[in-house]
């Protein structure tokens, strides 16, 4: 029993050896086929990927960063399989069993895992239409924050918390991206009643106005934020509604500097910013009677 198991290393030892440099190239190969895909398939897509009407550089390129993430990914998974079997064949081992194998199993997964099938197919469909790239700010799934990574299966998107939810693609009902081609400054300011309306509106646009024209904000705007509207007659002030177009992603640092500039304006100005007020009412005091001495 010995011997035969020697003879049986010496043979599959033989066979390694006979094949070893077949083995070896093939190991190569697929090395510099990974590599290749990795560095020139982002600049085949940065090449190939056309500008849409509308869709500023910055897009363009997020656009392009998300579909080299899943081409890389999918190419190496694609090169590693036919490296396998190439050497398995080298081997001597007959993958045609294997490949009928495979197909089985991937028909008792599609069956078994319809969720998974269901997550691959809406993945294709986000990546191919664009709905929303790497990089930008979405709510999807009633979950908030910008978009880390994007695969055929999931989405991954980081929250002002810096808390990291994993979203599977075919859970996604309603996607809802804040920063596609442009954001929008929406912001609603509140002043008193006794407040002259139309001085209050003037003032607010010179402040949208200057913001737009500083050296260091102005880049960042596309559309000078300014009234829409009296928005509200709120119980304890009059709301008033602004709009303003920015660059994608920068609408928040926007509206911050501008609520920062508004603040300091109005108290220039004498303006009130109103808070909630309580007016106590006791009625008529029954009048007292004061009767004489004696």
């Amino acid at each position: 029993m010995m011997a035969n198991l020697g003879i049986e290393t010496a043979a599959v030892t033989g066979l390694i050896v006979e094949h070893s440099w077949r083995i070896a190239l093939i190991v190569v190969l697929s090395i510099a086929a990974i590599v290749v895909v990795g560095r020139f398939v982002p600049r085949l897509i940065d090449k190939s990927v056309a500008r849409r009407s509308g869709e500023s550089q910055e897009e363009v390129k997020k656009r392009a960063k998300t579909l080299s993430r899943v081409l890389v990914s999918v190419g190496k998974v694609v090169v590693f399989f036919i490296a396998t079997f190439m050497v398995l064949s080298e081997l001597g081992v007959d993958i045609a069993p294997i490949l009928v194998g495979v197909g089985v199993v991937g028909v008792a997964i599609g069956f078994g895992a319809q969720s998974l099938i269901k997550d691959l197919i809406a993945g294709l469909f986000i990546i191919l239409e664009s709905q929303y790239r790497v990089g930008d700010v979405v709510r999807i799934s009633d979950v908030s924050g910008l978009v880390e990574d994007i695969n055929l299966r999931r989405t991954v998107l980081r929250d002002l918390d810096g808390a990291v939810h994993v979203v599977p693609n075919g859970e996604i009902r309603v996607a809802s991206n804040f920063t596609k081609e442009w954001s929008r400054v929406n912001l609603n300011v509140s002043v008193g009643y006794r407040e002259d309306l139309d001085h209050v509106i003037s003032v607010i646009n010179r402040v949208g106005k200057e913001l737009a024209e500083d050296p260091q904000w102005g880049p960042l705007i596309l559309k000078a934020p300014q009234v829409l509207r009296v928005d509200d007659l709120a119980p304890s002030g009059v709301g008033i509604k602004i709009l303003g177009d920015t660059k994608p992603i920068r609408q928040w640092d926007v509206m911050g500097e501008l609520r920062k500039r508004l603040k300091k304006a109005f108290d220039e100005e004498g303006i009130e910013i109103p808070w909630p007020h309580t007016k106590v009412y006791f009625g008529n005091l029954p009048q007292r009677k004061v009767f004489p001495d004696g």
